[in-house]
């Protein structure tokens, strides 16, 4: 048996039978581990290199270059911060012959097979170090193509987020590009050709004798005209809003005197209250009271009919000493702006000023699809050429094998963290924790509010900086579980963002999902490993979701399906002679896997109960769902380990004892009792029981971490594949949240078990 703690380290010898001791402390320790920061606002300019829908960078540089001749070269450079050591895997799609750097070494010289198959893919395994990591793309024209595409493997899933080389861009977002030359940098620095490069990317941009772009500066055209002149052109009947920061450093309680000039109609608030109101041209003048510190104000400037250039003018001060203005939000790659700007906005259709103090939303500008001059929606942008402000999820990244570190995993959309909230939630409800709850429900909150804004980032950048797995839904594992969580969040927050959320995910599920003949969703995935294939995971990744959903809604069709893929998915993936699931169905083949990987058959029983909590007494499919439930945990039972443990492939002894699916059957187990579904509950008390004291003796220890999780899962015909590739991980997020769920559902049942007997005799001193 495996070993991760001494028997003094376990939450057992510390707790004892305490569950709600245990479930505070593991609680809290991911609470603490995971502090509330969500989102990275960086300067990104649009003018670079976009993403595709996969995610890869598309550095098509004969659409930028179309005057290049044969042999010409262009380099693109970026930088990668690791918080710790990342395994990551790139994909290199070349339009013609590349050459890449990792951290000054040539890791990569494309072939000729590469550079003239079409789509031809390779891939390349990277190991980002903590600090500072540099990439470097050296491309040459040929008639056949010019450039690539450059990103991470499912990069929706592994985020790869590039930074701007070069001090004078440092904390900006995105690549850049030299111009063309006829020159190869590498082996000027290194004649020797090795492979090495020693352009400096942390250094300075002049120092590498080449330009670069996107540029980052106004031409001197552009610097002599004003700010709104020069960002939107002259646009008569549009509004812009501008926002800042005043920072007020004295401490006397002096009036700040707000002065200035503009070229059209203006308006001013301080701290959300109007203060100056301009029906045309001239100045203004205007005392208001100012507290100490940083106070916002906000502008919004008309362009007038007149010639004059649309611009306007404000000074603060306080006794004859000018204040200064900062930003509003700390944007990364900006030094020396003071102001924020969104618009244009068609005068009378702009946003209500007291609407202006979010980086949660994007904002109408009154314009219809079929006006060329302005985009529909717009978000806050920069002085500088095609600059907006960006945010970016930029905490905790999965590896390779689907590992985070010790960074905070807040504000990530992904299925195991539905697991983790999922179970705060429960947790804190049932120890009558409100901060508890409270943090959960804002984790899923930070995701939702940004919705809106995450589809609008997509369709102007390719590819989303936050939310990306939600905005790019592609399969249940994208959207089911954290939906989930999300549904059962709504109750304690009834945060409005998550029904449009809902109402998206419901429908991809219900009317656009794949689905085999009979109606059994599956995973089609073409060209990839999984085509054609059937997991017993996705039970759990869609009809939690759709319980939720029928609940909130009334729409029982919801409800009824989730019914109704339990049954279908029993007729491909039920072991009859262990009464247990297979882990996937392989259409290819013809055939189920026949190995009953753990947690793979702990999400299906985790999620059968959701379903039968949820069923009416009448519904069809209930009694056949009830006499299956009774088979699953039939055969789950008989393979309990004696230490209370199940095995990672269930009916292997020879592979370790994994905890996840562990807790999840405990859960599964103690449910049946307090709802009354097993034909035989004695059993089930003792195996539950006996499970979560396993999990405390063995797999979790008094600290709150949890170990024997086993890492996130592909699939194979073989137990090897499960026992010695899916390694444990301390602290996965497959774990964390089942843990509490499982010490909840066991304190339920002892709960129940107590009124039972307290009922009992008191009926029994009665008769």
């Amino acid at each position: 048996m495996t070993t991760y703690f001494s028997e003094p380290q376990s939450m057992y010898y510390r707790f004892g039978d305490d569950q709600d001791q245990v479930l505070k402390v593991l609680a809290e320790r991911y609470i603490g581990a995971n502090a509330q920061a969500d989102f990275v606002y960086r300067l990104f300019q649009k003018s670079g290199i976009m993403q595709n829908d996969k995610g890869l960078y598309d550095l098509n540089l004969g659409k930028r270059f179309p005057e290049a001749e044969k042999g010409q070269i262009v380099y693109a450079a970026a930088l990668v911060w690791g918080d710790e050591h990342r395994n990551l895997d790139v994909l290199i799609r070349c339009y013609g012959p590349v050459r890449f750097y990792f951290n000054e070494q040539l890791v990569y010289r494309s072939t000729v097979i590469d550079e003239i198959t079409p789509d031809a893919t390779v891939k390349l395994g990277i190991d980002i170090k903590p600090g500072w990591n540099t990439l470097l793309l050296q491309m040459s024209c040929t008639p056949a193509g010019f450039g690539c595409q450059f990103g991470s493997d499912e990069g929706k899933v592994r985020i790869l987020n590039v930074l701007s080389p070069f001090e004078d861009r440092l904390g900006q977002a995105g690549w850049v590009y030299s111009n063309l030359s006829n020159q190869d940098i590498s082996l000027t620095l290194h004649p020797s050709g090795g492979g090495q490069t020693a352009l400096n990317l942390i250094g300075k941009e002049q120092d590498t004798g080449l330009t670069w772009f996107p540029n980052p500066e106004w031409s001197e055209a552009q610097q002599a005209m004003p700010a709104l002149e020069r960002i939107y052109g002259h646009l008569p009947g549009h509004r812009v809003y501008a926002r800042t920061h005043l920072n007020n450093s004295d401490a006397t309680g002096a009036k700040v005197q707000l002065s200035g000039a503009c070229s059209g109609p203006l308006q001013v608030w301080y701290q959300g209250e109007e203060v100056i109101r301009l029906s045309e041209a001239g100045s203004f003048k205007e005392e208001v009271d100012a507290s100490f510190g940083r106070s916002e104000l906000l502008v919004c400037s008309e362009c007038s009919d007149a010639e004059t250039p649309w611009q306007f003018t404000l000074t603060a001060s306080v006794n004859g000493k000018e204040l200064k203005f900062e930003l509003p939000q700390r944007v990364h790659g900006v030094s020396g702006e003071s102001w924020l700007y969104a618009g244009p906005f068609k005068t009378g259709a702009e946003p209500a000023a007291q609407d202006m103090n979010r980086f949660d939303k994007v904002y109408a500008t009154g314009a219809s699809p079929s006006d060329r001059l302005s985009e529909e929606k717009t978000y806050w942008r920069l002085d500088r050429p095609d600059a907006w402000v960006r945010p970016y999820y930029e905490n905790a990244m999965l590896s390779n094998k689907w590992t985070v570190g010790s960074v905070t995993n807040y504000g990530r959309w992904d299925y195991p963290l539905g697991v983790t909230v999922y179970g705060l939630l429960q947790a804190g409800r049932h120890l009558q924790r409100p901060d508890i709850t409270r943090y959960a429900a804002e984790h899923v909150q930070t995701c939702t509010r940004m919705y809106e804004y995450s589809l609008w980032d997509r369709e102007q950048y390719g590819f989303p900086a936050v939310n990306q797995q939600l905005v790019m839904l592609k399969m249940l594992d994208n959207c089911g579980s954290f939906g989930s969580a999300m549904l059962e969040a709504y109750s304690e927050h009834r945060e409005p963002t998550a029904l449009p959320i809902a109402a998206r995910i419901a429908d991809f599920m219900l009317s656009r999902l794949e689905r085999r003949e009979d109606g059994a969703f599956y995973r089609e995935c073409t060209g990839e490993y999984a085509e054609n294939t059937m997991w017993a995971d996705d039970l759990y990744m869609s009809t939690p979701f759709l319980v939720r959903y029928a609940r909130l809604t009334g729409n029982t069709a919801a409800l009824d399906e989730a019914a109704r893929q339990f049954l279908l998915y029993r007729k491909y993936l039920f072991m009859s002679d262990y009464k247990i699931m297979a882990h996937v169905y392989d259409f290819k083949y013809g055939q189920a896997t026949r190995v009953p990987w753990g947690r793979g058959n702990g999400w299906t029983l985790f999620s059968l109960t959701e379903v039968l909590e949820a069923l009416p007494e009448g519904h069809t499919d209930r009694p056949a769902l009830i006499d299956f439930y009774n088979e699953l945990c039939e055969g789950y039972a008989a393979l309990q380990d004696p230490s209370g443990l199940w095995h990672q492939v269930l009916n292997d002894a020879g592979t370790y004892l994994e905890a996840s699916c562990t807790a999840m059957f405990a859960y599964g187990f103690s449910r049946g009792v307090r709802f009354g579904w097993f034909h035989h509950p004695e059993r089930y008390i003792l195996a539950a029981q006996k499970a979560w004291n396993g999990l405390t003796k063995y797999a979790i220890d008094r600290q709150g971490n949890v170990h024997g999780v086993c890492s996130g899962s592909r699939y194979a015909f073989t137990a090897e594949y499960y026992n010695k590739d899916l390694l444990t991980v301390t602290n996965d997020n497959h774990g964390i949240g089942i843990m509490m769920l499982a010490g909840t559902e066991l304190a339920r049942m002892k709960g129940h078990l107590s009124q039972s007997a307290a009922s009992q005799t008191k009926t029994a001193l009665h008769s």
